[in-house]
């Protein structure tokens, strides 16, 4: 069971980095510092004060840059990856001392997958709001997406089980509109070359 749970903190967080990188690695680290959260072994570094500190920092200037036209879409093409990265290592942090292979297999797909589907929504959502509102819309989703990673890594801490029946939920609309997205692109993009 222990197993289960730390999966769900771990996918959750992840879910949450594809919405902002930064955002659930500080919940993370709060939440180790407090004493709510035991991380993995070899991830004790993420529960101290200047880690904590400096996603703080990270988190603040993440958040404030979406709300800069043209930057938000420059993040969102540079943050797919690091999503991923991100998201794997959230949830290894989580998985507690088992075999490192398992861990980092179990990690790179469950966690890296997750964060990075996320991500690839939303930078599709922001494609598709600066094309229909010229960028005007942008604040919205930006806000939309701050608020999202910070409620999943809250409620990831908290109550894992709800908060990855909710990931699970983003991850079947996520796919069933990615694709929608992509047809619509691809049809604006021939109508705009002839």
């Amino acid at each position: 069971m222990e197993i289960i749970l730390a999966l769900c903190l771990g996918v959750t967080l992840s879910a949450a980095s594809g919405f902002r990188i930064f955002l659930p690695p500080l919940a993370m680290s709060l939440a180790s510092l407090s004493g709510n959260l035991e991380l993995s072994s070899g991830f004790g570094w993420v529960g101290t004060y200047p880690t904590a500190i400096a996603l703080g920092i990270a988190t603040l200037v993440e958040i404030l840059a979406y709300y800069i036209p043209v930057v938000d879409n420059l993040l969102d093409a540079i943050e797919i990856p690091t999503a991923i990265a991100i998201g794997t290592l959230l949830t290894a942090a989580n998985l507690g001392d088992i075999d490192p292979l398992l861990q980092w297999s179990i990690a790179a797909i469950a966690g890296g997958g997750t964060a990075g589907i996320i991500e690839t929504f939303t930078a599709m959502t922001r494609a598709a709001s600066t094309g229909m509102t010229g960028g005007t819309g942008n604040f919205l989703v930006s806000t939309t997406e701050a608020l999202s990673a910070g409620i999943l890594s809250i409620l990831a801490i908290f109550v894992p089980i709800f908060a990855a029946a909710l990931v699970l939920g983003l991850l079947i609309m996520a796919m069933v509109k990615l694709p929608k997205f992509i047809k619509s692109w691809q049809r604006r993009k021939r109508r705009k070359s002839r």
